[in-house]
């Protein structure tokens, strides 16, 4: 029995440098040696209610920034293109104007297809939508570009001839790659 209560004691004295202030004090009030079972038993169980408390906390505290992290991601996933929507909607409109016109001419369509791939263009850019438009002689790259076939040419092999189709990258992702015929290795 007092091997039991000398333990109790030692991991008594060793928590007691873990306490805050508030707890050291009446801690002190309690003499170790002369401390009755109950009394010890009472500082224990104050001990882990003040734990249980702090737990339950921590654990509310973390199920908040998950749950409003979640949310943060929701809003981000649904308002993700509002940016562009809002880039492309002066284009839709000058499309809508043009179509109205009762007598349009050749140049006045002309100019009016030229200022809506201009806004098509700067809606692009703003967005990050990068077009990739590689030039005769350039290494295929697979990474961007899409070989359609190979011609005879008297370029490196493997190099672009001619560009099928533009194609495009958001950021540094790949949305479409560019079709490209390439030249084929020269007959020996």
């Amino acid at each position: 029995m007092q091997d039991q209560e000398k333990q109790t004691e030692q991991a008594m004295r060793a928590n007691q440098g873990a306490q805050p202030a508030e707890n050291m004090a009446s801690e002190k009030d309690v003499s170790f040696p002369e401390a009755s079972l109950e009394e010890k038993l009472a500082v224990a169980e104050a001990r882990a209610a003040e734990m249980q408390d702090s737990f339950l906390r921590a654990k509310a505290d973390v199920e908040n920034m998950r749950r409003r992290a979640q949310e943060d991601i929701a809003r981000a996933h649904k308002f993700a293109i509002e940016s562009f929507a809002e880039s492309l909607v002066p284009v839709k409109d000058s499309l809508e104007m043009a179509l109205r016109v009762e007598t349009p001419s050749i140049e006045s369509l002309k100019e009016g297809v030229d200022m809506t791939l201009k806004q098509l263009s700067s809606a692009f850019e703003k967005n990050r939508l990068l077009e990739i438009y590689p030039q005769p002689g350039e290494k295929l790259d697979p990474m961007k570009h899409q070989a359609i076939s190979m011609v005879p040419a008297e370029q490196e092999a493997n190099t672009i001839v001619t560009v099928l189709q533009k194609g495009y990258m958001i950021a540094d992702r790949l949305l479409r790659p560019a079709l490209v015929t390439v030249s084929q290795e020269k007959a020996s």
